[in-house]
């Protein structure tokens, strides 16, 4: 039997679970907390901790079915989830088992999208990164080096050695300025300066060049999403890659849930919708519904005039819409698609039977 039920129950109470557990972990380090209270809060901590071995032996299963997919992660935070706790039981004295529960701060990251894409981004950029990294180093030690020798004779007990000086130049790299360390003369207090500063270009270059990451590794994914859903309209499926670039770059995607109204009668149309997914009904004397491949909202783009028809998603529909000035230049550029999409608005238009001007 197959366990995604199961599993499709206790996913999302990861972070729910975990909230409490944590308050409950927190909790237990305060010393005048009563024999009662702290009998509660260990008991929820036993029911959470049996969620989450629930939700352990549902993913081993899920695994042993086959399904492996990037299932690793989640996989090992369950049992961490599980075993860390338990051994902390059986193993460390009473005052600080609860203490090994806060390995909770993983469940909620557990399904998260985020760390796929930051080691992705870390291994595109890591080049980069190295270099800056390798920069701070070298700032940070000739630093320390300059301090020790400007201020060992002042401050023998700050500036003795390197690294001493070294944790003044990281705190002073960093910006932090905790100010347990100070230079006293005129020469370390400019060095002071000096140092500061770079570390501001030195953590904006990091900051520069994950930002830049995460910008171009979001980007790729949404090229790759909407590519997908380009491919998938029949009625691009027979253009050259080069032009079905421009188009993926054209087409905006989007999601509308079932119910809600896409156009609506009498309004000005700047942009026509193509189906991917899902179904949409059209308002007009004869209705009809509309299919994946269809297209609707054309006539507004083609004659100027306002919406013919309210149309409205009879199910969740995947759409992908074209403004305007993007369908003028898939008109200009592919010739077969335009005269596909005027001939359709002329037989809507008409008296065809299955005709529905919109």
């Amino acid at each position: 039997m197959s366990v995604l039920p199961f599993l499709r129950i206790y996913a999302p109470l990861n972070a729910v679970l975990a909230a409490p557990g944590l308050l409950a972990v927190a909790a237990l380090t305060m010393p005048d907390m009563s024999g009662r209270s702290r009998v509660a809060l260990a008991a929820l901590l036993a029911v959470i901790w049996a969620a989450y071995l629930l939700q352990m032996v549902a993913t081993l299963l899920k695994r042993r079915e086959g399904d492996v997919r990037n299932r690793t992660p989640a996989i090992a935070i369950d049992v961490l989830a599980v075993l860390v706790p338990l051994a902390a039981f059986l193993l460390v004295g009473t005052p600080d088992r609860s203490l090994y529960c806060a390995v909770w701060l993983l469940k909620p990251l557990r399904d998260s999208t985020f760390f796929p894409v930051l080691g992705r981004v870390l291994a595109n950029e890591a080049r980069n990164l190295i270099g800056v990294t390798t920069l701070f180093g070298v700032v940070l030690f000739g630093v320390a080096l300059a301090g020790y020798v400007i201020e060992r004779g002042i401050q023998p007990e700050k500036f003795g050695s390197i690294p001493q000086a070294m944790w003044w130049a990281v705190v002073t790299l960093s910006t932090t300025g905790y100010g347990d360390a100070i230079p006293q003369s005129f020469a370390g207090r400019v060095l002071s300066g000096a140092v500061m500063m770079s570390g501001i270009g030195i953590f904006a270059l990091w900051a520069g060049i994950l930002a830049t990451g995460f910008y171009q590794e979001v980007r790729r994914g949404d090229f790759v999403r909407n590519w997908q859903l380009v491919a998938a309209v029949p009625l691009f499926q027979k253009l050259g890659p080069a032009m079905l670039v421009e188009i993926v770059r054209a087409l905006r995607p989007r999601t509308v849930p079932a119910g809600a109204v896409i156009c609506r009668i009498g309004e000005p149309g700047d942009q026509m919708f193509f189906l991917v997914e899902g179904r949409v009904s059209v308002a007009t004397p004869n209705a009809v519904e509309l299919g994946p491949g269809a297209f609707f909202g054309e006539m507004a783009l083609i004659t100027g005039e306002p919406r013919m028809a309210t149309v409205s998603a009879a199910t969740v529909v995947s759409l992908l819409s074209l403004h305007s000035a993007d369908f003028q230049m898939l008109c200009g550029s592919s010739p077969e698609i335009a005269e596909i999409i005027r001939k359709t608005a002329l037989e809507r238009r008409g008296t065809a039977p299955m005709a529905s001007p919109y």
